[in-house]
């Protein structure tokens, strides 16, 4: 009997997760004398603990059709980490029991660093159990903080979006700063990596003073540094732009906007860094500041898409497919840059234990000497990614996204207690 596919997406949502959903179902459908039926888990591994699968035949075409240009997850996400299985061994042995009640032998999961440490423990277990089920990894996260490969798919699409929204602010309080606001900040997620807060910095040239500081987790903020800095781009040109990570750190290696509360993972709950510094420039400099927080506008911006983003997700997901149908597991697919002077790249893979929990920081060399802003080796990396669009169809003057029916098939096992 031909074995099943299960496929499941994790952790915070990216603008193109579900054009690699598209490529991986595109793949199979093409090589579909190797596979037997085609699942989804509804929310991430919880439909696996819960048993809760989508079989895409159900939905309609026409709407699968459209996940390459749709935002969010849309087979839905979640934020669980599977402990070690010895510890754990109750959801492992769970896990286990789903995919051999439906025949399981091919497991994809769509994630970033944590998601590929569930990968690696699941593809552990299943080894240690006599399961032969093919385990790959599939990389997604805005962060662009996964290692080996070349960049992440996501990111490129949110680069893009932060650049034009940081565009199109600055030359709105340019034009008020004359007898209105001074300073605009702008947030940006990046908890230890400072990629997105840097794709502001693609805007700056001999024209455009604008971003005047980005503020980046790999640099320890400095509160006395930063004003100065904010100071001396009012006096120079009347305002100031700062767009800054949420995971900016003090020397005490505390996070400027850490609470109290962890999620899931167990990561500090990161977002409001931009009015602790507008607090900041208003307490010391008495200037009039405006701020914004782009949170999930940033990772859902799939009406500005990159094209080349929308691509490598889409390309990734079809590869996976070849590589499952070759006997490949325990591996998480990557994107490689070309060998050519121009830019140009193809899809690899690598070991999941080289990822796994494992986070890639922006190098020294795409930082400036004042810590402030981007070199123009960075500049190039990302103009690389963002260059291209690929918008979504409208209709009714508003994107037309993909609705999923998510009905999931009969369950064959008892309910599973948590």
């Amino acid at each position: 009997m031909k074995k099943n596919i299960f496929y499941a997406q994790s952790g915070g949502v990216t603008p193109v997760i579900n054009a690699t959903a598209a490529g991986l179902i595109d793949g199979y459908k093409s090589k579909k004398t190797n596979f037997g039926k085609f699942y989804v888990g509804l929310n991430g591994i919880a439909g696996a603990l819960n048993e809760e699968l989508i079989d895409i035949k159900n939905e309609k075409v026409s709407e699968l059709n459209k996940l390459k240009h749709t935002p969010g997850g849309a087979f839905g996400s979640c934020r669980i980490k599977l402990k070690d299985s010895h510890k754990n061994q109750e959801e492992f042995n769970r896990i286990a029991e789903v995919f051999k009640a439906h025949n399981i032998g091919y497991f994809f999961y769509n994630g970033g660093g944590d998601s590929q440490d569930t990968t690696l423990k699941l593809s552990s277990f299943f080894k240690k159990s006599n399961l032969d089920i093919k385990c790959i990894g599939l990389p997604k996260t805005i962060d662009n903080d996964l290692p080996i490969t070349e960049n992440c798919p996501g990111f490129g699409t949110v680069a893009k979006y932060i650049a034009t929204s940081t565009y199109e602010a600055s030359l709105d309080v340019k034009s008020m700063s004359n007898s209105s606001t001074k300073v605009f900040l702008l947030e940006v997620m990046g908890r230890h990596a400072g990629w997105i807060a840097a794709a502001a910095g693609v805007l700056k040239s001999s024209t455009n003073a604008f971003p005047h500081i980005i503020l980046f987790p790999e640099r320890v903020f400095n509160e006395k540094a930063f004003l100065k800095k904010v100071s001396d781009s009012v006096k120079k040109d009347a305002y100031c732009v700062v767009v800054t990570s949420e995971g900016i750190k003090y020397s005490n290696n505390e996070f400027v906007s850490a609470g109290t509360s962890r999620d899931s993972f167990g990561h500090a709950h990161l977002g409001g860094v931009a009015p602790k510094l507008s607090q900041m420039i208003q307490n010391k400099l008495k200037l009039k500041v405006h701020w914004a927080v782009s949170d999930y506008l940033q990772r859902a911006s799939r009406h500005i898409g990159s094209s080349v983003d929308v691509k490598q997700a889409y390309e990734i997901g079809k590869k996976s497919i070849n590589y499952a149908k070759n006997g490949i597991t325990d591996v998480m697919v990557t994107i490689k840059k070309g060998k050519t002077k121009a830019y140009g790249w193809e899809i690899g893979y690598t070991n999941l234990k080289n990822v796994a929990n494992k986070e890639k920081v922006m190098p020294n060399s795409f930082i400036s000497k004042d810590g402030f802003g981007i070199t123009n080796p960075c500049k190039k990396y990302i103009l690389n990614l963002i260059k291209g669009e690929d918008y979504p169809p409208f209709k009714n003057g508003v994107p037309d996204y993909a609705q999923l029916e998510l009905k999931t098939i009969k369950k064959k096992l008892k309910k599973f207690k948590v």
